[in-house]
């Protein structure tokens, strides 16, 4: 598959101990668990890895092989070759990767063939080892015709090859196609193509069958009707290999499959579904795996149609003892996607599965399992498609079971009511058992633990477990029991439940950088490399549903609606169940010279989601910004420098006076590695610096009375800040002192002394919104005894004041109604001996019209009604608001202004009928107007 779903079928839920069937961390107590990834090393042929195989030959050696594909991930007919990596210490380490197969791209005198899909079959009587997988050309599985003729390049092979010694060497590979691929055209019986089931195969060792080699196949089988169906088999040897049988076709709509002997000697079937039905499909067989009982699925086991894996616990137990229906099964934990790979055990020969411990949580694929030495148990398995082959070991207390499997009929209930289920828990432990029951944590339902008194070995009970239905859940849905008993061991089983309930949409998406294993600081990106990023996109609703994204800054990513062609490796997903999610790993960001200069770029991207069937009605839209991505080890930094201080005689009067200004030429230089924007403080702003790029700009100080008393402007320090996205690089600014040639004070009876204009725009909301007070300050020299104020050149006041020697004085003048635009105040001061004017104080308006207002709306779609809110949070105050329904004015309101506090309008329009509406407000006061931003409503 090119996505594969990552949710389980339960969640972790806070009321399970560690190591519960729904621990998150395969890790935690109790037991052993620890894991290697054996693919690590793609090799210089850039290896694609999948389809991992594992064999125990004791005394410590442990084989692993799989595919390695060159250029892709593809199955045949890909040019695939079989690898091999050896162990001889139980699985703690492990010997270089060989290859046991290998594959050929072609060349102009030979075409290519490849070998694929190995599983491992081991002989215990003659030590010898057997690896079975497909042998292609020019076609595979479903490429290729009729007949067996290896010699017949559009027919897909089967192939085998042995060692006997311990996999260190092997032999060249024999072909088996006659025996595993029979009939020579489409006629009954006769299978168009096959492939050995990758894994491992097994050797019976009780009864009429003892020493029986199997390994399973999956063929394309010609039906006496006419029809084709894909059905398992058994290819069979009672010569130690020499030759191999072919039993006789089991089922219909089969895949991968696999067997396992059980305590009384027959062999269990276990099967991928074809169909997509989502659990295993099940078979056992009385005559060594010739022929096998009627199929049937198995709902204690999901399967999201993946390769899984079924062994012995106990290899080598006494037939029919409590340790031989031992089983031990590894496979996703869905029914919808390949993630969750967990361990399940079996008590009872595969009847029940009360043990469940996840290994991987995420994305996991196929896997295979081995007891090992030491009381060890190795699990081999794909944790992504390229290079993650994990193999993980743990111990018996790891998978922390008890044997008392756990049973209840399907469920009915309605959505957000209480029901109560009947459930039966089975004692198949030699002592009795005590602990609590409940369900495992779900979106869908909860239920209080219920207390389990002692039950005495080889007992069942049956007991009712109220259950409460969330009021989101609906539809088919399995409930996870588990049974928790007094030591911490845990069972758990399975429950079908139908709900009915209301539908519900909505996904979530979050996303990562996939590149974590490379070093920033010794290889940062260049431009035109790609980044790669992963997906997740959770099922958030309670039906399933379509996700396509439509738009983004990687590729491949985008795709057209489903069912129309689109790029390959998008993350289009046709079907997500609810409470599902699934994870795209193909997509990579091409990296820019802009992304360089900013050491980073941030993710962008737009997906929609809707219900199955109606592909062209989007119900959900989401606009996805992701965290930034660093391509680089970004130090952002900055400096800043002053020259000397620069006195602008503005009264030119030839002294310092109060009002007059000072100036500094300042140099600020980008000292980091990447680009720096919005660059401001004291003053100034400067839109961005690329990295080691420098600017100038000018400060400007106004000199206030107290600077000409101490005829010294003071040294002062401003911060400048720049922004690299989410950091942040600051400067101090040291302005440096200027010694100030001031004029002596002024006797009392002489003309008025030297006053300075200032003003509070802003002070009082935070918006220069046109409402203000210029104030005139006379704090030293001869008082006036009349103050003038002209607002650009022209008198807007004029007022007496009380001359008192050489106290200060002060007046104000209120402003109002101003609109934007920017205004020049100057005072005149008069007495007896003369006048003095102040300098010019200029006052900027940005703020006088209304803030811009944010719409927002709910929508009653089954009542046609449409609530459109209008919210003014920030900025001047309207007093009248319209709205715009498609272009046509719909409703008109006078508001009340009350700057700063906000402002709500609300419009309810009724009966409308479904489509989409475009909405937009206008609000206004008497210094003008501002329109929203445009609001989209779809009413379905």
């Amino acid at each position: 598959m090119a996505a594969a779903l990552l949710v389980p079928l339960s969640a972790a839920s806070p009321a399970q101990a560690a190591g519960s069937a729904t621990e998150a961390d395969p890790g935690a107590a109790p037991g052993q668990f620890t894991e290697t990834n054996l693919g690590a090393d793609r090799t210089e042929a850039d290896f694609f890895y999948r389809i991992p195989a594992l064999l125990h030959l004791g005394d410590g050696v442990v084989l692993a092989s799989w595919d390695a594909r060159p250029g892709s991930a593809a199955d045949a007919p890909n040019p695939n070759s079989i690898v091999q990596r050896r162990s001889t210490d139980n699985g703690k380490t492990w010997g270089p990767m060989t290859t046991i197969a290998a594959g050929f791209a072609g060349s102009a005198e030979e075409g290519k063939y490849g070998y694929s899909d190995p599983s491992y079959v081991h002989d215990e009587q003659t030590g010898k080892v057997f690896a079975f997988f497909v042998y292609s050309k020019d076609q595979g599985f479903h490429g290729s015709t009729w007949g067996n003729d290896d010699e017949n390049r559009q027919v897909i092979s089967a192939a085998v090859v042995e060692s006997s010694d311990g996999g260190l060497t092997w032999s060249e590979p024999r072909l088996i196609t006659e025996v595993v691929k029979p009939g020579d055209g489409a006629v009954p019986g006769a299978v168009r193509s096959t492939f050995a089931t990758s894994g491992a195969g097994i050797q019976l060792s009780r009864g009429e069958y003892a020493g029986r080699l199997i390994q399973q196949y999956a063929g394309d089988v010609m039906q006496p009707d006419g029809s084709r169906s894909i059905q398992a088999y058994s290819v069979y040897s009672d010569d130690h290999g020499a030759t191999w049988q072919r039993g006789e076709f089991t089922g219909s709509r089969m895949d991968e499959n696999k067997v396992v002997e059980l305590s009384d000697g027959r062999v269990m079937l276990n099967s991928r579904d074809s169909a997509g039905d989502g659990y295993r499909k099940v078979a056992v067989s009385e005559d060594g795996g010739h022929s096998y009982s009627q199929v049937s699925a198995d709902h204690q086991l999901p399967d999201p149609t993946n390769n899984a894996h079924i062994t012995q616990l106990y290899p080598g137990a006494e037939a029919g003892s409590a340790e031989a229906k031992k089983l031990l099964y590894t496979g996703a934990n869905s029914k919808t996607g390949r993630q969750n790979v967990s361990a399940r055990v079996s008590c009872d020969d595969g009847q029940t599965w009360p043990g469940l411990r996840t290994i991987r949580r995420g994305f996991s694929a196929y896997s295979v399992a081995s007891a090992l030495d030491d009381g060890q148990f190795g699990v081999f398995y794909e944790g992504g498609y390229t290079d993650s082959m994990q193999f993980a070991s743990f111990d018996e207390q790891w998978l922390n079971y008890v044997c008392a499997p756990l049973a209840a009929p399907e469920l009915t209930a309605a959505a957000g009511e209480q029901a109560e289920l009947e459930v039966t828990i089975a004692n198949q432990e030699d002592r009795a058992i005590s602990g609590t029951l409940a369900l495992a944590e779900s979106s869908q339902a909860t239920a209080e633990p219920l207390s389990i008194e002692p039950l005495e070995a080889g007992q069942s009970r049956t007991v009712a477990l109220p259950v409460d239905i969330s009021a989101l859940a609906n539809g088919t849905q399995q409930l996870q029991l588990v049974f928790t008993e007094a030591d911490g061991t845990q069972s758990q089983g399975l429950v079908d439940a139908q709900i009915n309930g209301q539908e519900v949409t909505g996904i979530e998406v979050t996303g990562q950088r996939a590149d974590s294993g490379r070093d920033l600081a010794t290889d940062p990106y260049a431009e035109g490399e790609k980044v790669p990023y992963s997906f997740t996109v959770k099922n958030t609703g309670n039906i399933n549903q379509w996700v396509v994204p439509t738009e983004g800054n990687f590729a491949p990513f985008a795709a057209k609606p489903v069912g129309e062609p689109s790029e390959a490796g998008n993350c289009r997903y046709s079907n997500l169940a609810a409470g599902a999610s699934y994870q795209c790993t193909t997509p990579r960001h091409a990296v820019t010279a802009e992304d360089l200069s900013n050491g980073y770029f941030t993710p962008q991207t737009t997906w929609t989601s809707g219900k199955l069937g109606d592909y062209a009605t989007v119900a959900n839209e989401y606009r996805i910004i992701g965290d930034e991505v660093d391509l680089l080890v970004r130090a952002p930094g900055l400096e800043a420098r002053a020259g000397q201080p620069v006195l602008a005689d503005l009264d030119d009067d030839g002294y310092a006076s109060a009002g007059d200004t000072v100036s500094y030429e300042a140099t600020v230089q980008n000292t980091g590695n990447v680009r720096l924007t919005g660059i401001t403080g004291g003053g100034i702003e400067i839109p961005e610096l690329a990295a080691g790029q420098s600017a100038t700009a000018t400060i400007t100080r106004q000199l206030q009375a107290s600077d000409i008393e101490q005829a010294k402007l003071a040294e002062a320090a401003e911060t400048l800040a720049g922004n690299n996205g989410a950091k942040q690089a600051t400067a101090e600014l040291v302005l440096p002192a200027l010694d100030l040639p001031v004029q002596e004070q002024e006797e009392a009876s002489g003309k008025p002394g030297k006053a300075v204009l200032s003003h509070d725009n802003g002070q009082d909301s935070g918006l220069q919104d046109g409402d203000y007070t210029i104030t005139m300050d006379l704090r030293y020299g001869a008082n006036a005894t009349e103050f003038i104020l002209y607002e650009n050149g022209e008198q807007i006041a004029r007022q007496p004041l009380a001359a008192n020697g050489q106290e200060a004085q002060q007046a104000s003048v209120g402003i109002t109604g101003k609109a934007n635009g920017t205004y020049k105040y100057q005072g005149v001061l008069r007495n007896a001996a003369g006048q003095r004017k102040t300098a010019v104080l200029a006052v900027k308006v940005t703020d006088a019209a209304p803030g811009a207002p944010k719409l927002s709306a709910q929508v009653d779609a089954q009542a046609g009604t449409i609530t459109v809110s209008s919210e003014l949070r920030w900025g001047t105050n309207a007093t009248s608001y319209q709205l715009f329904e498609n272009g046509k004015l719909v409703d008109e309101q006078q508001l009340d202004a009350d700057t700063p506090n906000a402002q709500q309008a609300t419009t309810v329009l009724e009966d409308r009928a479904p489509g989409t509406y475009r909405y937009r407000a206008a609000v206004a006061n008497a210094a003008g107007s501002t329109d929203s931003k445009q609001l989209v409503v779809r009413v379905k």
